[in-house]
């Protein structure tokens, strides 16, 4: 079955979806220690989260770029990210689908969250023809993350590493069998219409 263009892939529950961050463990291992991140967290910044586990592997280089150490897994409620993502604009202006750039830069202006649709990756990290999911929070979405939605943060920097060294071992068959199994997610159309570019 071929793959539509913009889909949310994730590991999730009936009541939680796991999202992928990656921190330098001055954040990352007490976020892991606590269950919680640490007061350190910023919780003004904006914040990207990724339901791809790959996708978290290109940006952070298997965990090894300078402040990505430590890869998160964080598992949040899907109450909470679905509140995200109704309260969220597309990072970019896509004519037809906004108004007209003016309106969409002010939707953008006071958006808690921004979406951006960015090429999934296979197990080589190269780009493949669909796209996945990157959720930015900020302001209160940013603050509910950290402080409401999450129910369970666990690092998953030892099967970035696993993963990567039986990648270049081409031993692609194991390598698939420890990937979380990410499925399209039942997100309805009430909550993407707004957010396929």
């Amino acid at each position: 079955m071929e793959e539509p263009l913009h889909r949310i892939r994730a590991l999730y529950t009936d009541l939680t979806i796991t999202v992928y961050q990656a921190y330098s463990p001055a954040i990352g291992l007490p976020a892991v220690q606590d269950g919680r991140f640490p007061e350190a967290w910023s919780r003004t910044r904006m914040t990207w989260i990724k339901p791809s586990f790959l996708w978290m592997m290109y940006r952070s280089g298997w965990g090894t770029k300078a402040g990505q150490e430590t890869v998160l897994a964080v598992e949040i409620t899907r109450e909470g990210f679905e509140w995200a993502l109704r309260h969220s604009c597309l990072s970019s202006y896509v004519a037809g689908l906004h108004a007209d750039r003016g309106t969409w830069q002010r939707q953008l202006k006071g958006a808690v969250a921004r979406v951006q649709w960015d090429p999934e990756r296979d197990l080589h990290l190269r780009s493949l023809p669909y796209r996945s999911l990157q959720l930015g929070l900020r302001g209160a979405a940013a603050r509910r993350y950290a402080d409401e939605w999450t129910v369970s943060i666990k690092d998953v920097t030892p099967l970035a590493h696993e993963v990567r060294e039986l990648v270049r071992g081409r031993d692609l068959e194991s390598t698939a069998r420890l990937l979380p199994v990410e499925r399209p997610y039942p997100a309805g159309d009430d909550l993407l219409a707004h957010l396929r570019g």
